[in-house]
């Protein structure tokens, strides 16, 4: 008997459709250019309108919904109203015009496209919202998250998914009324809409009270019980679990989308102490799904589209990238804000991306939307994606030249610019301090009580909050970006401790340190002795293996208690460590 086919449908989209993404992904960050450009061709290569292997469609859909949910819990995890109300006077106002322009236009679009009212407006919204991925890169490429144009930016996007969110909560309820239609063809009244919607908001209502008043004690009671197992994939399934099941929960038992669900699963989160481990052990799942979906979208798009309606194409790109920027940059100038904060707003803001293809992939499915809808978004978005760098390039020279004649200015009157930099001119002979995770908040509080100056440089957003609360001067960013690691003034320092567990990328940093001021002693952290010959290979003058300081340590305090400590002078002491 011949041996029973196995069905590897799945197996194919997830191998092919990751390795895809890796491919274009890699080609898309070489060029300078988002890698969720590269996720989208992948998806493009791989669906059915192009020749080759085509991946199952009904597959990639469960899984893009999956990433949808993970994507959304991400969101929720990393909200913060904090960021949010340092900027409410202008976000609010302004990230609610500017969707209100951008999506009259896009309905304005439509309807020269002969679409119905409602096709307009879902249509509108999905090219009103700005990607996350894009503007919190370009934003941590120029060092501006700390800025005031930063902080605008960021909560004028947290304004745009909290009207995203609430987009996903009715569209529903919209597409019920627009299909809710009698014998006569006649629509539901306004009693039938008015009890339609206010039944969508108590389910709604009803599942937010019961987060806040069972999740909000629920939820970090299991992760801390999980986290005192000491069992790391026990905790990491845990967060995924809390995730998934509140979203399937959500929709289960209050009729609510799984997007909304996982959204305040992770809100709830955040406001765990464990919060940041939560987000970092999610982190690579997240990031896999999250791409798996980009693909699945991508796979959705036709190319077609380019050549049988180039105009509305090009006149849907020069809405997100032309109207939405005008829009934005006049509703900043017009709170009084300098033409350098307006520019930066308006810039960042002209691109779309994942939550315009999760409206759009909504309004599909609800029939609000006609596919050639959707292939406009795609094409709109990539585009969109693409010229963004370039938009910021002009804006980085426009700058430049404002502040070399700013200087010029300040020098003949001889008041001095304010440096835009954390760390004070006068500072020389200090320590870098690279990563504020468990290994550097206890190294930089040891040091701090030895009264050495100390410069920490993270990514993660909460970290650098901490830090600075614990009054630290922290830059913020990667230390692999060559911006931001001169901003830490390595030419000034006398030493650099690289406390993060990533030895490849601390490798990298370490020559280019070194590079920089060759007299600097850089000391690191290794787990194996292949990380440590990395490390010296590289550079560091010496590299501390974790798990060997950890048995000497541990050993020394056995030699010390009374059974085992040594009788005689000339008992054999444990072996010191070896340097290096």
């Amino acid at each position: 008997m011949p041996p029973m086919p196995h069905n590897t449908d799945l197996i194919n989209i997830v191998a092919v459709g990751l390795g895809m993404a890796f491919v274009f992904g890699a080609l898309a960050n070489k060029l300078r250019l988002s890698p969720l450009v590269g996720y989208l061709v992948a998806g493009i290569v791989v669906g059915p309108f192009t020749p080759g292997f085509v991946a199952d469609q009904d597959l990639a859909n469960q899984l893009a919904e999956i990433g949808v949910m993970l994507l959304m819990f991400g969101v929720g995890l990393h909200f913060s109203l904090k960021d949010l109300m340092d900027v409410k006077s202008i976000a609010i106002p302004g990230a609610i015009a500017q969707i209100t322009v951008a999506t009259v236009l896009g309905w304005v679009l439509a309807w020269l496209m002969g679409w119905p009212m409602v096709s307009g407006f879902v249509f509108g919204l999905a090219l009103s919202v700005a990607s996350t991925v894009v503007l919190l890169r370009a934003m941590e490429e120029r060092r501006l998250l700390d800025t005031r144009r930063g902080k605008i930016a960021v909560g004028w996007l947290i304004v745009e998914d909290l009207v995203m969110v609430l987009a996903l909560v009715l569209l529903p309820v919209l597409a019920e009324i627009y299909t809710d239609r009698g014998g006569d063809g006649a629509s539901p009244g306004a009693g039938s809409i008015a009890l339609m919607i206010l039944w969508t908001l108590v389910k709604v209502s009803a599942f937010v009270a019961v987060m806040l008043l069972v999740g909000r004690r629920v939820i970090p009671w299991v992760l801390e019980r999980i986290a005192g197992t000491g069992q790391r994939e026990l905790f990491t399934l845990s967060v995924l679990a809390i995730a998934l099941g509140v979203a399937f929960g959500a929709s289960a038992l209050f009729g609510v989308s799984f997007a909304l669900g996982a959204f305040f699963a992770g809100m709830v989160l955040n406001e765990s102490e464990f919060s940041h481990e939560a987000a970092n052990d999610s982190l690579p799942l997240r990031d896999a799904f999250a791409v798996l979906f980009f693909v699945s979208v991508g796979m959705l798009f036709n190319p077609m589209i380019v050549i049988e309606h180039p105009w509305q194409v090009l006149a849907t790109f020069l809405i997100i990238v032309v109207g939405k920027s005008i829009a934005a940059y006049y509703i900043v100038r017009l709170f009084k804000h300098p033409r350098s904060t307006a520019l930066t707003i308006s810039t960042s803001l002209a691109q779309i991306g994942e939550f315009s293809f999760i409206l759009v992939g909504l309004g599909v499915a609800l029939q609000l939307l006609p596919e050639t809808g959707r292939d406009l978004v795609l094409a709109g978005a990539l585009l969109s994606i693409v010229v963004n760098p370039l938009l910021f390039a002009w804006l980085d020279r426009w700058q430049a030249k404002q502040e070399l004649a700013a200087r010029a200015a300040s020098a003949a009157h001889a008041a001095p610019l304010p440096p835009e930099h954390v760390v004070p001119d006068d500072l020389h002979g200090h320590a870098i301090l690279v990563g504020y995770g468990r290994v550097g908040r206890q190294l930089a509080e040891l040091l701090k009580q030895r009264g050495v100056p100390l410069v920490v440089v993270e990514d993660d957003n909460e970290l650098v909050r901490r830090g600075r609360e614990r009054g630290f001067t922290v830059v913020r960013g990667n230390i692999a970006s060559e911006p931001v690691m001169l901003d830490a003034a390595p030419d000034r320092a006398a030493l650099a401790i690289f406390a993060i567990p990533q030895a490849l990328e601390a490798g990298e940093a370490i020559e280019r340190m070194k590079a920089v001021n060759p007299a600097l002693t850089v000391l690191a952290r290794a787990h194996s002795d292949g990380e440590v010959k990395h490390l010296l290979q590289h550079g560091a003058d010496g590299a501390v293996l974790a798990e060997r300081e950890l048995a000497y340590s541990l050993a020394e305090m056995v030699m010390s208690t009374p059974p085992f400590r040594p009788a005689r002078p000339d008992a054999v002491p444990v072996e010191a460590p070896q340097p290096g």
